[in-house]
């Protein structure tokens, strides 16, 4: 039976533990993260920083790159995320131009290629990936219908792919954001849209989705998804019968790239988490997902990746295409949404 000194000790110990429990429970810390990132990979993006950050949690606010761009605008003066981690580079400048992110040099940032820091110091945003424009045709379906496998962006307004091509929504996705922003400054603004009024003629529907296409041309749904370069290979490894085409006029690109938010009240662990994001260890990750990673070194051969994306990629202008996103966005949705599907 437990004499008063020994109950004492016990209630003393006792509390002290609920002390430190509750000192454990107020030391975890939940970061809102704003992103981009295929859904598929957020759980091994997630799960690999907890490994090293426990305490830290971290709540995923996920969609497509025009609607998280559209969100974070939107929340300007009450801005709700801590972190975006994977988005656009050009949709992180246009943030960096209205105020909304803050400077930080991550730890191991001097280490990444320097096309994937931003040029102000400290830098505003940092990069993780890049991703390239492609073609995937669905070889049976273009045999079936008689269609010529297409070389060049040019050939896709050819009067013979009416009704077989499909291509992401600029206003919902980065890839397709790229993709006009690439064409206007491959052809110039005039013939640049010039040429998306013929494409528009041959396109069967506008997905919000840059994966999306090349999903569906390898399943059949369509004959040709432009969508990027990456997924093209991964469906082309699960063994769909796609062929990735690169144009030969060139291919935009992007990069995949990560900011704090200006006013975050939880900056310590915000900082942890862009210090993890530009570390060997992330990119490794990314390079399972992409063959092009802001460490040098990381990247290693992907399957079925086309092997002249590197020379076909243009020298894209990331400023002018941040700085002229809202007028290209707002034209492009005049001239084009009525084929754009339903938003779920």
């Amino acid at each position: 039976m437990l004499n008063r000194k020994h109950l004492s000790s016990l209630v003393a110990v006792a509390a002290v533990a609920g002390i430190a429990a509750a000192g454990q429970a107020k030391a975890a810390t939940e970061l809102t993260v704003y992103t981009a990132i295929e859904a598929d990979d957020l759980k091994r993006y997630a799960a690999a920083f907890n490994k090293q950050n426990p305490d830290i949690k971290i709540k995923w606010v996920r969609d497509s790159t025009g609607i998280v761009t559209a969100k974070l605008l939107a929340e300007k003066n009450n801005p709700k995320a801590d972190v975006v981690w994977g988005l656009a580079a050009t949709s992180l400048m246009l943030l960096k131009n209205e105020g909304m992110t803050q400077g930080y040099m991550p730890k191991g940032g001097d280490k990444l290629d320097k096309k994937f820091i931003d040029g102000s110091n400290p830098p505003h945003w940092t990069g993780m990936d890049a991703w390239v424009a492609a073609i995937c045709v669905n070889t049976i379906e273009a045999k079936k219908n008689g269609l010529p496998h297409p070389k060049s962006w040019k050939d896709l307004t050819k009067p013979v792919y009416k009704g077989h091509v499909v291509m992401p929504n600029p206003n919902s996705s980065g890839t397709g954001f790229l993709d006009v922003a690439s064409w206007l400054q491959l052809f110039g603004e005039k013939d640049g849209w010039a040429f998306m009024d013929g494409l528009h003629q041959n396109i069967n529907w506008y997905t919000h989705s840059g994966s999306k296409p090349c999903r569906q041309a390898g399943s059949g749904e369509t004959t040709i998804g432009v969508s990027f370069a990456y997924r093209g290979a991964k469906v082309k490894n699960k063994g769909a019968p796609v062929d990735i085409v690169i144009p030969s006029e060139g291919i935009g690109w992007d990069m995949e790239a990560t900011a704090i938010m200006a006013g975050t009240k939880k900056l310590d662990a915000a900082k942890k988490l862009v210090d993890f994001t530009v570390s060997k260890d992330a990119n490794i990750i990314y390079n399972s997902v992409y063959a092009v990673v802001a460490y040098p070194g990381v990247a290693q051969p992907v399957k079925n990746y086309p092997a002249n994306v590197g020379s076909a990629m243009i020298d894209n202008n990331f400023e002018w295409v941040a700085s002229n996103r809202m007028a290209i966005l707002k034209e492009w949705q005049k001239r084009y949404d009525s084929k754009s599907e339903p938003k779920k």
